[in-house]
């Protein structure tokens, strides 16, 4: 099953106001998803003008294979600009442990009547072929042996011109007699059905019966249902059953003011098909498609093609027209609304006052029903932060020392650490901020570590255990447990961070995560560049807070704290000063001394520069004791018969100047330099100490 319908986006996209390279694009995405080359040409079809029979094939094969291949988000972004808007706000029902977050099926609204043009259909001519129709019509509603209920005779109503069944009719034949005799008739309908008053024309019921009555106990399958409304012209009864992708079996021109959809529904029983037929009709009634409620009966009778009714025929326009099947046409309906909110003048929203904001939460940082991301590399301590977070929140008191917070009742979903470790956590942290035991009754804790699904699952799990709590706060810990896709993805972390969207629009609380750092030096980078994957982690939120570790000079060996500096990318408030924090195990706390205003931050170019001339050091450090170490082995390569080596040749082998290693044998008790020679310490020489040379 699809998780998203392009084809009922496709539906906001006229092709008409595509260049021939958009074109292009919906065919190409439409392959690269999966559809089929039908769906193009449908499609294209629209565009009586541009529209070439046989053109869309002839692209289709050379689409394959594309290095550039184009995706649906192409469809769904021309479709944003022309209108359209996914649904994301699902209610009206429970959301049980297995759901998803869907569309509220009961919106609906995906046609506005007002706009429909109106799409023509032809009326047969000279070429009209009846006895086909009612084949065609009987072979795709019923199977050969399934019986079929018809009325040919009829009567006035009351005293007017409308004529009306005689009777309840006839059930004795299957389709497949009646097929067999149709084909036998040359063309004599009335030989088969019987004569018919053309000023009133024939019924057919829609569903197949058992052969012994035409009351609903006598309906064998549950099949179809009829969609009949006579409150729009004909041409926009037709636009409107296509637009709104009826899985119609059968379309037939009534030889009135309507046009009778046979629409697939596919009910196991009688209940089945009353609920489905309740859902079928509101979405038409939303839609500007006024149902008579008669029609909701399952032998239910509709209008024959094929036959004459007042000097107008009654002829099949379609079938199998719109989705294939029930299933489909209800996931297309659930994941396809026009749901956009109206154009709002602002001086006159200004006039009748503007919405107030949502209150803040954090205050100069984050609000209620807003998003917020901590982002940092590894034992920064973000899991203790936003632990701290929600004993700040839980107690109304200040976080790290700067954030004042708003007290009320906090989630946290643990999703790392057991159960036993994460209380404890919360005990230790909770104490060393001095937070009382009361504030501990405004925190609840769901610990589903080893029990974590994929968030676009997790999201209405949340949703339904949360909806009745008033939690202002929901802290989800850690997000690399629940993400779905790639995380370089831009398109599939959109679809992950909309998940929290949802949480927000269904409690009206904030919803706060963390995430790591990319791999790498991250001093170079801007905050919102540091979080790991794609840069939709950072520029989703609301407001996201970025931790890099800072370098503290003349730290007391002692002293195991780290360093860290905060700082925030906002989107409803200015930004603050970054604030500077130690991390003393288990809380942060805060520099209020001024300790590291000045200290350098992790990975930055001075930084970089600094372990660069430290490195340098090591190495001539590393050198000069290396060389000096070989001093004995120059020496025994360089020696003569005399027991002493020339100065020159021992510092040719070593590769260094004479200069150079006079330097090194300074405070060498094993050598001593004597009239230009190297000699070991005590040789016994007639010649004068060279006093130059120590």
């Amino acid at each position: 099953m699809k998780q998203f319908d392009l084809l009922g986006v496709l539906n906001f996209i006229d092709p008409t106001s595509c260049s021939y390279q958009e074109w292009l694009q919906v065919g190409m995405a439409l392959q690269k998803e999966g559809y089929p080359l039908s769906a193009w040409d449908n499609w294209s079809a629209l565009d009586s003008v541009r529209y070439h029979s046989g053109e869309c094939s002839k692209k289709w094969e050379g689409f394959r294979g594309s290095p550039n291949p184009v995706t649906g988000a192409t469809i769904t972004m021309m479709a944003k600009e022309r209108g359209w808007k996914p649904k994301e706000r699902e209610a009206g029902r429970a959301l049980s442990w297995d759901d998803e977050i869907r569309q509220d099926p009961s919106s609906g609204i995906i046609i506005n009547p007002k706009l429909l043009e109106g799409e023509a259909f032809r009326e047969p001519q000279g070429d009209w072929k009846p006895v086909q129709e009612i084949i065609t019509f009987l072979r795709t509603l019923f199977d050969a042996s399934d019986h079929v209920g018809y009325v040919n005779e009829s009567m006035r109503k009351d005293d007017t011109d409308k004529f009306i069944p005689a009777n309840s009719g006839y059930t004795s034949r299957t389709s497949g007699t009646l097929i067999t005799q149709l084909e036998k008739c040359n063309g004599d309908i009335g030989a088969v059905f019987g004569d018919y008053n053309p000023q009133a024309g024939m019924w057919i019921r829609i569903n197949a019966l058992d052969g012994h009555g035409v009351k609903n106990e006598n309906v064998t399958a549950f099949k179809y249902a009829l969609v009949e409304c006579d409150d729009l012209s004909l041409a926009k009864q037709n636009e409107a059953i296509r637009k709104l992708q009826l899985p119609v079996a059968t379309l037939t021109y009534s030889g009135a003011k309507s046009i009778h959809a046979i629409v697939k529904v596919d009910a196991a029983n009688a209940e089945e098909y009353r609920q489905r037929i309740d859902f079928l009709y509101k979405i038409c009634e939303k839609n500007g498609l006024t149902i008579d409620t008669a029609n909701k009966n399952p032998s239910r009778l509709s209008r024959l093609p094929g036959v004459k009714r007042g000097g107008k025929k009654q002829f099949l326009i379609g079938t199998n027209l719109g989705k294939e099947s029930w299933d489909e046409w209800r996931e297309w309906i659930e994941n396809t609304n026009d749901d956009m909110p109206f154009i709002k003048n602002l001086g006159e929203a200004k006039d009748k006052g503007l919405p107030p904001k949502a209150d803040e939460l954090i205050h100069g940082v984050l609000r209620q029903g807003h998003k917020m991301l901590i982002a940092g590399p590894s034992k920064a301590g973000k899991s203790f932060a936003l632990i701290e977070l929600a004993m700040a929140i839980a107690s109304g008191t200040t976080w790290l020392g700067h954030f004042p917070c708003e007290k009320g009742k906090v989630l946290y979903v643990n999703l790392e650490i057991d159960e036993p470790s994460c209380f404890d956590r919360f005990d230790v942290v909770g104490k060393a901020l001095g937070i009382g035991h009361e504030a501990d009754y405004n925190v609840e804790i769901w610990n589903l570590r080893g029990k974590s699904v994929p968030m676009d699952k997790l999201a209405p799990k949340i949703i339904a255990r949360a909806q009745e709590s008033d939690y202002i706060a929901i802290i989800i810990d850690p997000i690399y447990k629940v993400i779905t896709g790639d995380e370089n993805s831009a398109d599939q972390m959109a679809h992950f961070c909309n998940q929290f969207d949802k949480i927000c629009t269904e409690l009206g609380c904030a919803v706060i995560y963390c995430h790591h750092h990319s791999k790498g030096n991250q001093g170079f980078k801007k905050s919102m560049d540091r979080a790991s994957g794609s840069g939709v982690f950072a520029r989703d939120p609301d407001a996201m807070l970025d931790m890099i570790q800072l370098r503290v000079k003349n730290q007391d060996p002692d002293d195991i704290a780290t360093a860290w500096r905060i700082s925030g990318t906002l989107r409803e408030f200015p930004s603050f000063p970054p604030v500077n924090v130690f991390f003393r195990y288990p809380v942060h706390v805060a520099d209020d001394a001024g300790m590291l205003k000045d200290a350098m931050e992790e990975g930055s170019i001075e930084t970089i520069r600094e372990d660069g001339r430290k490195e340098g050091n090591k190495a001539q450090t590393e050198n000069r004791k290396n060389r000096i170490e070989q001093i004995p082995a120059a020496f025994d390569c360089c020696v003569d018969e005399s027991g002493k080596a020339n100065l020159e040749d021992v510092a040719e082998y070593l590769k260094i100047s004479v200069k150079t290693l006079k330097r090194y044998l300074k405070g060498n008790e094993e050598f001593i330099v004597a009239n230009g020679f190297l000699v070991p310490n005590g040789y016994q020489e007639s010649l004068e100490n060279d006093n130059n040379t120590n």
